[in-house]
């Protein structure tokens, strides 16, 4: 299943925890060539010498700062010659009902989980129609198929991630690239960590606890999608613990 990945060149936002940090030690042990983005620069030096990457090969990273997106881009094409994978996974989870005015909580949805993810492709898209290859990968949610009470801004945001991979998905044709929205459910990461509503954060917990599977099972849908022969695009994987309803 994993043909198809070494050698490729694949750029990872969000890679210092959770999904992103798992979907690193998978497709480097698939052989791929990482570079590795996340404000927390300290872990992802960690994880470059567990993995041992190359010099280079962790760039601090804010995805709500497009420059420092385009700059984790742009490295990993000065130092590979090339982009074959981004992999836009950076993202927040702060839930809570609309009534309770969480406009900062809003704005940073808005700003790490849509545009993070636009930057991503703003920075990947040029070097990609200049190669006539490429593959984007967004990371949308359950939550951008089904909303439910106190998740709206998430879900709008997750929602968005897939309209807008569509509406690329549809651009990109004549450059040979491809696209992939991969939306978990309950997948063992720091998104709990991110809800600031004491009430909520509690029903969260206890939901993950219950529900939540390993992130490698994350990373192998990653895999999944990238080791397709190059004519076979993967458009979107939506998938959940077994035992989660919702």
């Amino acid at each position: 299943m994993t043909q198809n990945i070494t050698g490729k060149v694949v750029v990872i936002t969000g890679a210092s925890s959770g999904l992103g940090e798992a979907t690193a030690r998978h497709l480097a042990g698939e052989g791929a060539k990482l570079v590795l983005g996340a404000r927390r620069l300290d872990r992802l030096q960690a994880l470059a010498r567990e993995l041992n990457l190359a010099p280079g090969a962790v760039i601090q990273a804010d995805v709500t700062d497009a420059k420092q997106v385009k700059r984790l881009v742009d490295a990993a094409v000065e130092q590979h010659g090339r982009i074959d994978v981004i992999l836009n996974n950076a993202g927040l989870m702060p839930l809570s009902p609309l009534e309770r005015g969480k406009i900062e909580d809003w704005d940073a949805m808005i700003d790490v989980n849509l545009k993070g993810v636009l930057y991503g492709i703003a920075a990947a898209l040029p070097h990609m129609t200049r190669q006539k290859s490429g593959h984007i990968i967004n990371v949308s949610s359950v939550a951008g198929h089904k909303v439910r009470p106190g998740t709206a801004v998430y879900a709008a945001t997750k929602i968005a991630v897939r309209m807008l991979s569509e509406g690329l998905r549809q651009e990109v044709k004549p450059y040979n690239i491809r696209t992939t929205i991969i939306s978990p459910g309950a997948v063992q990461s720091e998104l709990p960590q991110s809800v600031t509503e004491a009430d909520v954060a509690r029903g969260i917990e206890n939901f993950y606890e219950t529900y939540a599977i390993p992130a490698d099972s994350f990373a192998r849908m990653v895999a999944f999608a990238m080791s397709q022969p190059d004519d076979v695009d993967i458009n979107e994987i939506l998938f959940r613990p077994t035992s989660q309803e919702l």
